[in-house]
This record gives C-alpha cells, sequence and structure tokens, in this order.
C-alpha cells in the first residue's frame, strides 16, 4: 500500500503555498545556507540538501533547517543518491556524524547494487517519516540509465510502495507516485557539461513531473528571491 501521509502532506503544502518548486542549495557554508533557506522557504515545497559539501556543518544546522521547513512549510530532501550494498547504505543514512533518517523527509538511491539497497535504506529509515525517491532518468546528455533501468525502478517501486514513494525522471513514468525532475531552466540555453535543460512548462504540462528541481538558476543569480518567486509563479501557472 503506499504512504498516503506523505502524499497527502506533499500535496497539501504544493496547493496551498502554489508551488511546485524544489530548490537545490547547493552551498558549502552554513550561514550562507541557512540565510537563503529562510529567504527561499516562502516559494518552494522542499529544499533539496548536500549536507556532505557543508564544510563547517554541525547538528546545529540541522536543528535550524528543521525550524525553518516548520516556519515556511516545506518538506527536506537530502540527495545523498545512496548507492552500496544494504549494510553500508543502512548505516550511510542511519548513522555517521548526518544521521539522515532523523531529519530528511526524503532521500534518494540509484538501483545499480539491487534490491538490498532498498532493504538497506528501508531499515534505516524505520520508525522515521523518511521516504524514498528512485534515480530513474537523469538530465545530463548520453547517460547510462537506459529503459530497461528505468523499468527496473518501476518494478521495485510497486514492489514498495510503502516506502518508496516516487523517482527522480524526466517524465512520468507510474501513476500515483510522484516524479520529481531536475534539468529545468527559464533560460534552455545555460546547459553547460552535457547538462540539458527544459522550462517548467515542458518538465510539467507535457512530461508530466510533479515538481521541479532547480539550483544554480535561482541561488546563481544577483536576487535568488526573485528567481525562486519566478520559478514558483511558471511552476503553479503550468
Amino acid at each position: 500500500m503506499q504512504d498516503l501521509d506523505f502524499s497527502q502532506n506533499l500535496l497539501r503544502i504544493i496547493n496551498h503555498k502554489k508551488t511546485r518548486l524544489c530548490v537545490s542549495l547547493d552551498l558549502t557554508n552554513t550561514q550562507e545556507f541557512l540565510k537563503l533557506a529562510d529567504q527561499l522557504g516562502p516559494h518552494v515545497c522542499m529544499i533539496k540538501t548536500h549536507m556532505d559539501i557543508i564544510s563547517d556543518f554541525s547538528w546545529d544546522l540541522i536543528e535550524q533547517l528543521k525550524k525553518l521547513a516548520k516556519k515556511h512549510d516545506f518538506l527536506i530532501f537530502e540527495d545523498r543518491k545512496f548507492a552500496d550494498i544494504g549494510r553500508t547504505v543502512k548505516h550511510q543514512c542511519a548513522g555517521g556524524i548526518y544521521k539522515i533518517a532523523q531529519w530528511a523527509d526524503l532521500i534518494n538511491a540509484h538501483i545499480l547494487p539491487g534490491e538490498g539497497i532498498i532493504q538497506g535504506l528501508k531499515e534505516a529509515c524505520s520508525g522515521t517519516p523518511a521516504k524514498l525517491l528512485l534515480l530513474a532518468q537523469m538530465s545530463s546528455r548520453d547517460n547510462f540509465l537506459t529503459e530497461s533501468y528505468s523499468q527496473s525502478c518501476i518494478a521495485l517501486a510497486q514492489k514498495y510502495p510503502d516506502f518508496i514513494v516516487g523517482f527522480i525522471a524526466q517524465k512520468k513514468l507510474l501513476k500515483n507516485f510522484w516524479h520529481l525532475t531536475p534539468g529545468v531552466n527559464l533560460d534552455v540555453s545555460a546547459g553547460k557539461l552535457g547538462q540539458q535543460y527544459r522550462t517548467p512548462a515542458q518538465a510539467l504540462r507535457e512530461d508530466g513531473c510533479d515538481v521541479i528541481i532547480v539550483g544554480e538558476g535561482i541561488y546563481g543569480g544577483k536576487d535568488p528571491v526573485k528567481a525562486a518567486r519566478n520559478y514558483q509563479e511558471a511552476s503553479w501557472g503550468s
């Protein structure tokens, strides 16, 4: 049975805030990260993090981010991209210095190691609200996530619907699952190093995705708040 609590909560946030935007805060300094999370929080349904790139990481960062998530009503998505055997990812997710399962609403994983990675992550997240996305498709040119690979992701999602709530994908793959999509930019000519972009309208309306993920297109400009507002409006209008 699919997890309804997660889906109902995310849908509530999207409709209440009128946004399908997930901002990827790929910043390396705690102060800058928290400042921008506070500024952009009103315009997003979730914030995507890479905690292992924060150079001055401490547990206080997690506590402050959780407070901002409550203040602005957004979910926290840790983009760890787990890709190891079940026993290893269980420790990576539940333990170490980051203790991801204790604070992340969403995590994600490659299925390259096989079904054991899902079982390990599920054990790590037992007793927590954290749910899993599978990386089924990528936006970079000539990537190796083939159609057969994507179909394997679909099969595993159907097998673990109580834990897997969706995909990182370029198009809708499976009804009643969430589809978060990277490779979105209002300027589709901005791609570098093999990255391919499409507009919010293409990603949401044409490809059937649910949430757009935008990073540098927001935090890399002179006015991140204005950029976030533009993407929020573009996502809702689509």
